[in-house]
């Protein structure tokens, strides 16, 4: 049995893991254990370097049998967080995933250890949580209770690469584009919901890099 400690941005993550990815993996006999970052009480959000530090000395060093993995977005971290400023140089966003999970694991290794840190697969999401949402915006608008946005959520997925490229502009970004045309979006109760009708294989066949981060975790049971 592989154990893998996912520590994540907020509830919605948290719920997603339970509920949209844990099947997956249970079949292959591994078990994601998914928590918002932080002590009780300040949980969530606020992804501070040392913030993850702390969580990440407890999953690792605390539990030498476990994996652990990391479940946020790149565009809410602090700007002093590890390679957040040069990964922001950097257009294509394949590239601005190494570049900041490098910098990543160069800054923790020292704190936890080589050892240690074999355990450990960052996972840096280059946008919103609602990005994954588009994979199938059928889906997302049924899902909300309003299926006359169907075409329009179709043609913003249409003005982009990927749901993984779609802009993350604080005007822009995926949940401000849903929130323009549904006021009532609420992303703990609506986003569990899309992301289960739309289901892992799809998501994962629109979503390149979320996709490589699944293979990568699912590659431990092998």
């Amino acid at each position: 049995m592989i154990r893998i400690h996912v520590i994540c941005e907020g509830q919605t993550e948290e719920m997603f893991v339970n509920e949209v990815m844990s099947d997956l993996f249970a079949h292959q006999d591994i078990y994601l254990y998914p928590s918002l970052l932080g002590k009780p009480g300040k949980k969530g959000g606020d992804f501070r370097f040392h913030r993850l530090l702390g969580d990440l000395k407890s999953r690792l060093l605390d539990d030498s049998d476990a994996y652990c993995t990391t479940f946020f977005d790149f565009y809410g971290l602090p700007g002093d967080f590890p390679g957040k400023q040069e990964a922001l140089l950097i257009s294509n966003i394949k590239d601005k995933r190494i570049k900041i999970e490098k910098a990543l694991i160069e800054e923790l290794t020292p704190h936890i250890g080589e050892e240690a840190m074999r355990r450990f697969i960052p996972y840096v999401q280059m946008y919103e949580f609602e990005g994954l949402l588009f994979s199938q915006p059928e889906s997302l608008a049924n899902e909300i209770g309003q299926a006359d946005l169907v075409e329009d959520f179709s043609n913003i997925r249409g003005q982009f690469d990927s749901p993984e490229h779609i802009n993350n502009h604080k005007r822009t970004a995926p949940s401000k584009r849903i929130e323009e045309r549904f006021d009532q979006y609420d992303k703990v109760i609506h986003g569990s919901l899309v992301a289960l009708d739309i289901g892992l294989e799809t998501i994962r066949e629109e979503c390149e890099l979320f996709s490589d981060w699944v293979a990568k975790l699912l590659k431990l049971g092998e």
